[in-house]
């Protein structure tokens, strides 16, 4: 499959993936930034994407960012539709109690290009009965 990329800043990089086979790539800021405590930011990464049709791009955390720095996606996965053409930003938060610094070049998210099944709501005034049921929020247990 061929994603075909856009550069909008000089500063720009193209996703890559760490190792050969691995099933996300990198994205890079384009900036330096402060995350301070607490605070949730749109970092640029100065690409904009074209998706092929029948796909969808997640933008998702790296976990040595989550765990070492307390550094995350905020809302997970970040969701490319196929037909977005403008930049792709990683919306970060810091969990940690310090700042963390974002600086120009840092891989800060990664992005998984995943297949998405046609799908047509259908209303009806029955749903099949299951043994869940209408169970939800901790009704399986521990």
């Amino acid at each position: 499959m061929t994603v075909r990329v856009k550069r909008l800043s000089p500063d720009a990089k193209i996703p890559k993936a760490a190792k050969r086979g691995d099933v996300a790539f990198d994205l890079f800021s384009t900036i330096d930034y402060e995350l301070r405590p607490g605070e949730r930011f749109a970092v640029p990464t100065g690409i904009a994407v074209e998706i092929p049709m029948g796909y969808e791009g997640q933008v998702r955390p790296r976990s040595g960012l989550a765990l070492k720095e307390g550094i995350t996606v905020l809302n997970t996965p970040g969701t490319i539709d196929n037909g977005y053409r403008g930049e792709v930003k990683t919306i970060m938060i810091n969990h940690n109690e310090e700042s963390f610094k974002i600086t120009k070049g840092m891989r800060i998210s990664q992005l998984a290009i995943r297949p998405v099944p046609e799908v047509e709501f259908i209303e009806v005034d029955e749903l099949s009965d299951t043994e869940r049921g209408e169970g939800g929020f901790g009704s399986t247990g521990r």
